[in-house]
């Protein structure tokens, strides 16, 4: 198994470690030529990818690798993989097995706090989420051209080492909005990356939720983290009259509770299904820095 992940970022990475584990090659792209040096440092097989050009030695690669995961968001003018290579996937990628793309449980729009499932219908409310839902049908199209599994990943809210309620809180960056009835899912960076072996190994594809078993309100996490940390949560503030950017107020126009019963029933288990033993788990690693 050869897999190439184009987007080796903070899940692409976590990807890649999981694959690695069982001895796998993994090739994976980044924006900047540093990245690209820390990646190889890491034992991956880094390759610098613009969103623009594949070049000789990463289409190389490509001709190589017997999986594919996509974690780049798409942009204005669509998925830049899709672009630059979509209808002739199968060509570029000979010995192709098997599809993965990372996508959002945003594409769900707001359901009210009410659960959704993989069959729920999708009414996304933001851009960016309108995207990511084109692009699930395209890579579920081009999968099914080229008679290669393809699986959709979509990710509720990423946590885990370096990335955290305690990096927030030491920072002094940690809010503690409050939001009438509001709740979000999700999900360790970890178990996203073992979620994707799986499914791989296994040839699955289709659309899955990769989520945690406990939706719930976001400040609840702030004041567990400041609790195993022995500090003082910050104070409460109304999400009506916070200073919020856009994007961190679009997020709360979206309230849902995420089920992954689909995946669980496909024979996957999660390390990390509840944040409380989680963060514990981080806290008492010693790992929450990353």
């Amino acid at each position: 198994m050869h897999v190439m992940i184009f987007g080796c970022g903070y899940s692409g990475t976590a990807i890649a470690k999981a694959f690695m584990a069982e001895g796998m090659r993994v090739s994976g792209t980044t924006r900047s030529k540093d990245k690209a040096a820390a990646l190889r440092g890491q034992g991956i097989d880094a390759f610098v990818f613009d969103g623009e050009v594949l070049d000789k030695e990463l289409s190389e690669a490509m001709q190589e690798a017997t999986h594919l995961v996509q974690s780049i968001a798409p942009r204005e003018n669509g998925d830049p993989l899709i672009r630059l290579a979509g209808d002739r996937l199968r060509e570029m990628m000979p010995k192709l097995q098997w599809i993965g793309y990372l996508s959002t449980v945003g594409v769900y729009g707001d359901h009210k706090g009410g659960w959704v499932t993989e069959e729920t219908s999708c009414t996304p409310v933001s851009g960016r989420s309108k995207e990511r839902l084109e692009a699930e049908d395209s890579w579920m199209e081009i999968g099914a051209e080229a008679h290669v599994p393809a699986a959709v990943l979509r990710l509720s809210g990423i946590y885990g080492p370096g990335r955290n309620a305690f990096c927030n809180l030491k920072r002094g960056t940690a809010r503690r909005l409050i939001k009438k009835d509001q709740v979000f899912n999700r999900i360790r960076v970890e178990d996203i990356g073992a979620a994707t072996r799986f499914l791989a190994e296994r040839g699955l594809g289709g659309i899955y939720n990769v989520t945690d078993d406990l939706p719930g309100p976001p400040q609840d996490v702030i004041v567990e983290a400041a609790r195993l940390m022995g500090v003082a949560p910050p104070p409460e503030q109304p999400f009506e009259t916070a200073e919020l950017t856009a994007m961190a107020r679009s997020f709360y126009g979206e309230n849902k509770r995420v089920s992954n019963a689909k995946l669980k029933a496909a024979g996957f288990t999660f390390s990390f299904p509840i944040y409380p033993a989680s963060l514990a788990q981080l806290m008492q690693s010693n790992r929450w820095r990353g």
